[in-house]
């Protein structure tokens, strides 16, 4: 059997992880380059503005240098040259609002025009810092950070006619001009290239990190669906499991498995009940150890053979009883074809050759009962003229004893003749019984006081044991009455020296259970070769008997829908139980 693995899983679930989780990450990693371009612009713009601010207060303090030199020229634009000599700083410029080019960290561009694609007017008035992206030589980003110029704290200071001059040379001095530095603006660019690299491997480590948490959440996905489908796989191999082992231990009959060791690795409850021996008490151990010797020959010849085995033998157990068993081992093999060890199926055969003998044992009655219905008809009118000329002899010869003792002999033997073929004939000719409710109790009562005074001449005590409750059962008294003197009397002939005939009736366990009546002795017994042959027309031990007592009391327990089983232990006594259907 193939094993499943994640390549397994359904598409759906793999294309539905995908759809959930993508959007998901890709809007994290456009959300967290957007907040790193932001931070980016912050800190450029920023730089920018402390920048300014520097270069402001490096103004006023030249400006208080030259207010305190009595009007010496202070050049800024040394100042502007070194400040814009710091790293990722490009340019340093100011201009008016017309564009010209006041001061500039390159000095050959002062005079020159700058930013004239702005409004400078308007620039000029802004007193918080603004920014924009332009285009450098060879394409380069330049972060260009311009506002208002202000050298000093107030705007609307007025300082003496020409300053401006004085300090940016190229500015212009203009008539009626009574607030110089007003409508000037700064502008500061930067080198974005250190920062696009930084913020360019930021991006990168994003975008692989949002990958790689990509990939652990479609692990983490798909890890919960194999989780789940496997504890589905678990839930349901448990269930397999649970039916399996709830398969074998009820089955009908033995299982035993053996592993490579040859250990017992099951043992059913059908196995417990014909080997008569507890799973407990062999699990675990050696088969050789518990399993009867005949069971131990098969698996050493399977292994031998590599066939499966399937024979009928007898096998004796611990407890001294030999039971016929049909027995069959075959190997265990795993999917790749190792050795597991071997399966032992058998099934106790008592049962079924009881009823093969049944049948024979029906079979050979008919044959008999139509054998012997011609000839008892072929009989019975030879007999009838022997007696009638024995009788006729014995009349005649009445004063001669000799004869007329011989004649009676003849006409006893005739009637004993008729007998026999009359019971015959009874044996032969479907039985009718008329069944009507009837005491048990009652009828066994009645038939044992009519072998009561017999018994007591040959020394035998007869004991009784009857259930609580007393229910009439459906049967033919008369032919029951038959039934139980037979039984009587066998019993009585049984006990020569004394004994104890016990009568008893019980309930089967099973809420329907048959009804049960056990007629045992304790005489002589009967052997297990004689066993298999007592219920046959004529078949006796007995120097005076017919044979055919137990056969006619086989024959009414069938007309009754019943059954009769007898258990015998030679010097020991027997036990013949009948089996009635339960009243209901």
């Amino acid at each position: 059997m193939k094993k499943a693995g994640w390549y397994d899983l359904p598409p759906w679930i793999i294309i539905g992880a995908v759809a959930i989780l993508v959007p998901i990450f890709v809007f994290w990693a456009f959300q967290n380059i957007a907040r790193e371009k932001e931070f980016t612009t912050e800190l450029l713009l920023e730089k920018g503005a402390a920048l300014i601010r520097s270069f402001e207060a490096g103004a006023r303090t030249g400006m208080m240098g030259m207010m305190g030199m009595n009007g010496t020229r202070f050049q800024l634009q040394k100042l502007l040259t070194q400040t814009a000599q710091q790293p990722d700083i490009l340019y340093i410029i100011v201009t008016d609002i017309h564009g010209t080019v006041l001061a500039h960290s390159d000095p050959v561009r002062i005079g020159g025009l700058y930013a004239t694609d702005l409004n400078l007017r308007q620039v000029s008035n802004f007193r918080k810092v603004r920014w924009r992206q332009i285009s450098g030589p060879k394409g380069a980003r330049i972060f260009e950070v311009y506002r208002r110029f202000m050298p000093t704290s107030r705007p609307f200071r007025r300082f003496p006619r020409g300053m401006m001059h004085r300090i940016f040379p190229q500015y212009p001095v203009m008539p009626g001009d009574s607030r110089p530095g007003q409508g000037h603006i700064i502008f500061v660019g930067l080198d974005m290239q250190p920062i696009e690299s930084a913020r360019k491997a930021d991006t990168r480590h994003t975008i692989i990190m949002a990958a790689i948490l990509l990939l652990i959440g479609f692990a983490g996905i798909v890890s919960l669906f194999l989780a789940q489908a496997y504890r589905s796989a678990r839930m349901s191999l448990s269930k397999i499991k649970a039916f399996s082992d709830s398969v074998v231990e009820n089955m009908p009959i033995g299982l035993l498995a053996t592993d490579r060791d040859s250990r017992i690795a099951a043992f059913n409850q059908a196995a417990e009940t014909i080997l008569k021996v507890s799973a407990a008490q062999v699990l675990g151990k050696k088969a050789g150890e518990v399993l009867p010797r005949q069971i131990e020959c098969l698996i050493e010849e399977i292994d031998a053979s590599h066939k499966i085995l399937q024979k009928e033998m007898d096998c004796p157990l611990e407890n001294g009883m030999i039971i016929p068993m049909d027995i069959s081992v075959s190997f265990l093999e795993g999917d790749d074809g190792t050795f597991l060890g071997h399966v032992i199926l058998f099934r106790d055969l008592s049962e079924i050759q009881d009823l093969k003998r049944e049948v024979e044992r029906n079979q050979r009655l008919a044959s008999l009962g139509r054998l012997a219905a011609g000839v008892a008809h072929e009989i019975r009118n030879p007999l009838s003229s022997i007696k009638g000329f024995a009788t006729y002899f014995r009349d005649r010869y009445r004063d001669v004893p000799e004869d007329h003792k011989t004649a009676e002999v003849m006409i006893a033997e005739v009637e004993r003749l008729n007998r026999v073929i009359g019971q015959l004939l009874e044996f032969a000719r479907p039985m009718t019984v008329q069944k009507r409710p009837t005491s048990l109790q009652s009828l066994i009562q009645h038939s044992l006081k009519t072998i009561e005074r017999d018994a007591r001449a040959r020394g035998i005590d007869i004991r009784t044991t009857f259930s609580d409750s007393d229910r009439d059962v459906e049967v033919d008294p008369d032919r029951m009455n038959q039934v139980f003197l037979n039984l009587y009397l066998n019993a009585i002939e049984a006990m020569e020296d004394g004994g104890t005939l016990s009568v008893a009736i019980s309930r089967e366990e099973h809420p329907k259970g048959r009804i049960k009546i056990t007629v045992s002795d304790t005489g002589m017994g009967i052997s297990r070769a004689d066993l298999d042959h007592i219920f046959d027309p004529y078949f006796t031990t007995k120097q005076s008997g017919t044979g055919l007592g137990l056969a006619i009391v086989h024959k009414i327990m069938e007309s009754h829908g019943g059954e009769v089983k007898v258990a015998s232990e030679p010097g020991k006594g027997t036990a013949v139980s009948l089996f009635l259907p339960s009243p209901g």
